[in-house]
Formats: structure tokens, C-alpha cells, sequence
């Protein structure tokens, strides 16, 4: 530099040390927030199993057609005003219709222990039980656990992910604490 001259800006090694420190603190930072976010998930994956668990026992001892048939009955398709035994408008529209997908997982239900008998007034009979389950989206990227519950309501998880495949199945796995 010749004498009477000022510099102006940053060099070339200053820049490239900010960049360094940027993507040092980006390298650190965003796998936190992924494991963040796949808690979050899981989280609201376990609150839905309740919610639909919930539900299942509402729409049993207010209709008396047993748990429902399916994961539709709990939910409005058909944009009813009234609930009734066939649009019981009890869990939002993410978790009643298909692809019933919400915050990373797809949920799932099925009746079992046999048909109840069916109610007046209802298109199908309920179930004596059920099983509803909440499977990752993406393994290990939306959620590492996979939920399921059952009609004494606790909640269970796999921590591999893998959905089971039976109310024996779930209710073998730890239940959440």
C-alpha cells in the first residue's frame, strides 16, 4: 500500500474465515435441530394415539356400536352438521381422512375381537376392540418411534419404527411413561 492510502473492504483470507465460522456453526447447529424436530413429531404422534384413543371410547358409550369400524367414523367426510353414529365429528379432518397423515406419521386403525352388534340408525357395526397405530412417514428424517393403543388406552412403541401387527404385538412392546 502506498503511503496516503486507506484500504477499503475485507481481504480475501478475512472472507474465507467468516464463511469457515458460518458453516462450522451451521455443521453444529442443524443436526440439533433435526433431533428437535423428529421429537416434536413423535411427541404429536403420541398426543394423536390418545386423541383417537379418546375418541374410540367417546363414540363407543355414546353410541353404543361398539369402538368404531373406522378411522373415517370419528372424523366428518361427509361434511354433517349433527354428528351421528357414522360421522361422529371427533378428531380433525388430518387424522380421519385418508391418506391420515399429520406431523410426520400415518395413522392407522382397525377393529378386532369381533363385530359388536350393530346400532340403530348406524350404516356398520363397531368393533369389541381396535387398534390404532402412528408409523414414521420417513424413517429416522419425521420420527424414530412408531406408537400404537389399544382399548385399555395405554399407549406402547416400537423403537425400531416398525408398526405392529397386532394388539398382542403392541401391547408386548414398553409402554410410554
Amino acid at each position: 500500500m502506498r503511503a496516503g492510502q486507506s484500504s477499503r473492504g475485507f481481504s480475501l483470507i478475512e472472507l474465507l474465515i467468516v464463511v469457515a465460522i458460518i458453516l462450522i456453526i451451521a455443521a453444529i447447529a442443524i443436526p440439533n435441530l433435526l433431533r428437535s424436530r423428529i421429537a416434536a413429531n413423535e411427541a404429536a404422534a403420541a398426543e394423536n394415539i390418545r386423541t383417537i384413543t379418546t375418541a374410540a371410547v367417546v363414540y363407543n358409550t355414546t353410541y353404543g356400536n361398539g369402538f368404531p369400524p373406522t378411522l373415517q367414523t370419528l372424523g366428518n367426510p361427509n361434511g354433517v352438521v349433527l354428528a351421528n353414529c357414522d360421522n361422529a365429528i371427533l378428531i380433525e379432518p388430518n387424522l380421519s381422512t385418508p391418506p391420515y397423515r399429520k406431523s410426520g406419521y400415518t395413522y392407522a386403525y382397525a377393529g378386532g375381537d369381533g363385530a359388536a352388534p350393530q346400532a340403530n340408525g348406524c350404516t356398520a357395526p363397531g368393533f369389541f376392540g381396535y387398534l390404532v397405530t402412528a408409523t414414521p412417514i420417513s424413517q429416522d428424517v419425521t420420527g424414530t418411534r412408531a406408537f400404537c393403543s389399544n382399548q385399555p388406552a395405554i399407549i406402547y412403541f416400537d423403537a425400531t419404527g416398525n408398526t405392529p401387527a397386532s394388539e398382542n404385538a403392541c401391547m408386548a412392546l414398553p409402554a410410554v411413561q
